[in-house]
């Protein structure tokens, strides 16, 4: 960052501080989005350091062939984690899914997590369900996971061809039914005999991942592994 950029952001954080998404303390120097005290308590999964055999890569044990998969941290509605969810997807903060991906990343990386990996696919929205949001959440999240892994992010390859409704109030038949067949292959060039990593916000069923993966392998995918921040339990 140049001087003068650097002395705007500064004055900026001066007129309206930024502010920890999930206690909401102003941020000191050198935190993004959450505080230090609020990173510490952040209730990590600890997946990475077994990603081939955890409670989320068993979700999809005897459905699809999964590589490794991974979360960042447990999602409990209404806790206080969750308010980095929240923050991300419904009050207009892209720059949270970014520095989100950015901190799992410089975690996983230790873990060996993305050797192997060819490229990231972040899951995409319906297009009307992007254009009231103004963005992706999982592009965002890929963002931040590409910048510190520099993994290319494939775009374009699948779209989602309908406006499901929100997965949040459905149990885990309705979560299939509800993503079934939703997805459509758009350009199996960049997928063609790839290790891909599939990029979502959060995972419960598994039932998104699952439904893009299908899509992908008409595509020519030869390889899954899954990245998300949230995992419910």
């Amino acid at each position: 960052m140049g001087l003068f950029a650097e002395i705007v952001v500064k004055l900026f954080n001066l007129v309206s501080p930024r502010q920890c998404v999930m206690c909401g303390c102003r941020l000191a120097a050198g935190e993004n989005v959450i505080c230090t005290a609020c990173n510490f308590d952040l209730p990590r999964t600890g997946y990475s350091a077994n990603p081939y055999d955890n409670e989320m890569a068993r979700l999809f044990w005897w459905r699809i062939h999964i590589e490794r998969a991974a979360a960042l941290f447990f999602y409990r509605a209404h806790s206080d984690s969750s308010k980095i969810i929240y923050s991300l997807k419904y009050l207009g903060h892209p720059e949270v899914g970014e520095q989100m991906g950015r901190m799992v990343a410089e975690e996983f990386m230790p873990d060996g997590f993305f050797n192997g990996i060819d490229a990231i696919l972040p899951i995409p929205l319906a297009r009307k369900r992007q254009l009231s949001r103004g963005y992706n959440q999982s592009m965002e999240i890929a963002r931040g996971v590409s910048e510190i892994t520099h993994l290319p992010i494939i775009k374009n390859a699948v779209k989602r061809k309908s406006f499901s409704a929100s997965q949040t109030h459905l149990n885990r038949w309705q979560r299939n039914d509800n993503v079934k067949d939703v997805f459509i292959l758009k350009n199996n060039k960049p997928l063609e005999g790839k290790h891909i990593l599939i990029i979502d916000d959060v995972v419960t069923t598994g039932a998104t991942i699952i439904s893009c993966a299908n899509e992908l392998k008409k595509g020519g995918a030869e390889k899954f592994s899954v990245l998300s921040l949230g995992f419910t339990k």
